[in-house]
Formats: structure tokens, sequence, C-alpha cells
């Protein structure tokens, strides 16, 4: 059994390399200080409540707490990171602790009640000081120069594409507590539990809250696998089985997985041929990742791959070429072939191979493509090729001049089935990739 990893020793690594990434970062902008916000809490309208906080990524990429709103970290090159840590004096909530662990000796940590004790202990911002991240009460006059400058915060997530071995060490967690939260909505879709059902038995597979994971997620039955984004969760148990659709991830210090299966009804049959043939060109897929590989290049691979399957499932009546030069592919394909991955879900960085280029557009006719670069060791990226019968697009597709090179009969017998997708996180490294979410799958099984 592989032991668990240090984080704390990991840690001071990553602290370590952050520190000079970001000092370069600085120089590079001509920048002396840089301040970075956490986030403020937001009340809905008209009400007390305040929807689900949601931390600044920057900060995390520091500071391993994602529950710690109002809270402000300076750095500057040479001295030791300020961590202004809110402790509101409060009884309407339990209020937060001091943050414990190992990488806190990094820090000067400070708590404040208010934000008049932050102010009162900071020098006035001037135009050598960048603030990363939402203004906070006080710094309402603040030079727009220095809020979030563009070149700087191009920069900055330059310096977080590359993962440490922290971070990648993070994300090996997330990956596994994914796993595990997937294997228990398997479980409960086999029972026949509903879509809320089924969530539900994600949250606990997990041990997290909704409002803990990386992004919402898609528990879709059937022809709901169609909407990509499907957002409802139905609580009725269906009256037959049905396909599954599930893409969920779940996080570790602020680490995300992104994680989607599909689960046929049956065994046998069409779709589950389907399925089991879009499984198997993933992993082809992410055979090709390696240093050095044109991620566009691989997404029109995909769609080649994706539109000869399609020819030999009987869907279309045309060429695999002939179906990608003229878009027919998109009408099965619409999303993009995968996305960096990180402290966000759709990590930044995707567009620009240095912070000085400018950014690279995806290829015509593929404008949902959100990584345009060449793939470097060190990247983490999603590979989630899928097939779907999406309603509006077919119904565009039969009403022109595709209309022809489509098996109408067979998209009818497949569409109530909605979608397949099978996404993957992969680390890309100098011998290939490192296939987090097949090793954790693989891994629950011993």
């Amino acid at each position: 059994m592989t032991a668990a990893p240090d984080f704390d020793t990991l840690y001071t690594a990553h602290f370590g390399e952050i520190t000079a990434r970001t000092e370069s970062a600085l120089a590079a902008c001509g920048f002396e200080t840089l301040w970075i916000h956490s986030g403020l809490e937001r009340l809905a309208f008209l009400d007390d409540q305040t929807y689900p906080f949601r931390s600044n990524p920057h900060f995390i990429w520091w500071v391993p707490h994602t529950e710690a709103p109002r809270c402000l970290l300076v750095f500057t090159p040479g001295q030791r990171p300020v961590l202004f840590f809110h402790c509101p004096r409060d009884f309407w909530h339990l209020p937060p602790a001091l943050p414990e662990g190992g990488w806190t000796k990094h820090f000067d940590i400070r708590p404040v009640g208010d934000w008049a004790e932050t102010l009162a202990a900071l020098p006035t911002p001037d135009a050598r000081t960048a603030l990363i991240g939402e203004p906070f009460p006080g710094l309402e006059a603040l030079s727009p120069a220095v809020l979030n400058p563009p070149a700087l915060l191009r920069w900055l997530h330059e310096q977080r594409v590359r993962k440490t071995p922290y971070e990648l060490a993070c994300q090996r967690e997330a990956s596994r507590l994914g796993v595990t939260a997937h294997r228990a909505a398997r479980a409960a879709h086999g029972a026949g539990e509903s879509e809320y059902g089924i969530h539900q038995a994600f949250l606990a597979g997990c041990g997290q809250r909704e409002m803990e994971l990386p992004y919402r997620a898609i528990v879709a039955r059937g022809p709901h696998g169609a909407t990509l984004h499907y957002q409802a969760l139905d609580q009725h148990r269906p009256s037959a089985p049905t396909s599954l659709l599930i893409d969920a991830g779940a996080a570790f210090r602020g680490y995300g997985s992104d994680i989607t299966r599909t689960w046929p009804a049956s065994q046998d049959g069409e779709f589950a041929d389907l399925v089991d043939a879009l499984d198997r060109l993933q992993q082809a897929l992410c055979a090709r990742v390696r240093p050095g590989v044109s991620w566009p290049d691989l997404h029109l691979q995909a769609h080649l791959d994706i539109a000869t399957l399609l020819r030999h499932a009987g869907v279309l009546r045309v060429s695999p070429e002939t179906a990608v030069d003229t878009g027919l592919s998109s009408v099965f394909l619409p999303h993009g072939l995968g996305h960096l991955l990180g402290l966000q879900v759709h990590d930044v960085g995707g567009f620009h191979p240095t912070p000085h280029a400018p950014a690279l557009p995806p290829p015509a006719g593929h404008p949902a493509l959100r990584l345009t670069r060449t793939l470097e060791a060190g990247m983490v990226v999603t590979m989630e090729p899928g097939i779907y019968f999406i309603d509006v697009l077919l119904d565009q597709a039969r009403q022109g001049p595709q209309a022809s090179g489509i098996d109408w009969e067979a998209v009818a017998r497949l569409r109530i089935h909605g979608g397949i997708r099978i996404e993957d996180n992969l680390v890309v490294n100098a011998g290939g990739c490192e296939n987090l979410t097949r090793e954790a799958f693989a891994a629950a099984l011993i």
C-alpha cells in the first residue's frame, strides 16, 4: 500500500516555489508588494442570508483554507508573508478558529476582528502595491491600475499552470475522494435511486457538503444526459432502469477532481456498445497525452475518432473526414475535449502560451475549446470526449444541408439515452501522463 503523502513537507517546498514564482511576476510587472484578498460573502437581495462562499483561488494557492472570507495576505519579497485572519466577535455564528497545521509556520498570522483593524495595520497602498481579488471596505478609491492588473494576472496565471508536487498530491487525494463518491453513486443508480438520491449518495461517499464540491454536480438519468450542464435533480425514482451520466468531483485543500462516467441501463444493447466504444476511444486519446502535443490538434483528432465511431455504429452516413470538415461531428460533440484543472475546475492559463503572448484562438468551428496551448510537463488536464443526442442540435441538422448525413432511425433509437461522456484527470509528465482517475478507480478495487 502506498504511504500517505506528507503534506507538511510537500507544502514547505510548494511555499518556496510559489514564493520564487511570485517574486518573478512582481518584478516583471513593476510591483513591490502583493495583497491577496480571500473574498467577501455576498448577501442575497433583500435578505440577510449569504450565497455559498467561494475563496479567491490565488489566496488558496498560498493558504490551504477554503472557508476564510475577509482575510488578507500581504506578500513583500524578502519578508515573511503576513496573513490577516478574520475572526469576528460574533454570537450569531460560530467564529472561525485560527488555522492550524504545518503550513502556518510560514506566515505571520494576525487575527483581526474587522476591517478597521486590518486597515490600521496596513500602509497606504501606492502604485507599487497590487491587489488581487475583490476590493474590500476602505479601498474604494484604489487606483484601477493596481486592482487586478491584467499583466500581473497573466504572469500569476502562468505560474499556476505547472503544478508543484504538493498540488499534485492534493489533486490525487481529490481524485481518490471523487472516485469513492462515484462508486457510491453508481451503487445508488443500480438500486434504482432518483437523481436526487444518487446525488445524496455521492455527497455521503466523499463526505462533503454540496457547497464544498469543486462544482455543481451533474446527475442525469436517461434523456437528461443530453443537457451538457444539466442542473436539476429529479426526485422521482424511475419506473424502469435508465442510463446515468454523472459528472461530479470532490475537493481537497481547494484542489478539485472533475470526473464523468456514463452507466447504461443494461450491459447489453446498442447504447451499451456505444459507451464501451467511447471508453476505449477515450483511453486511446489519453495515451496520446505528453509534452509537446498540441491540444487543439488532439481535439480535432477526437472529432475524427468520434466520427469514425459513429460511422461504424450506423449513426453517420458520411465519411469521418466529411463529418469533421462540415461541422457535422459537432452536432454530437459540441464541447471541448478538456481543460486545465487545479484550484479552479476550468483552471486559468489555457489560452496564453506565455504571459507576453496574445491568446491563442480555438480552431475555427470549435469555440468551446478551453485549452489552446501545447501540453507541458506539470499541467493537469481533463480528457472528456462525449457523444450526445441533443434535440436542439439534431433539429437544426435535420433542417439543414447535413440532414442526409445522419441515419435518423438510429438517432431515434439512441436519443432516449441522452448522451455519453467519459472524463479522466491527467497529469502531463515527461513519460506521457499519469491518469489520476483510472489509478484511483483501480486502487479502490484492491
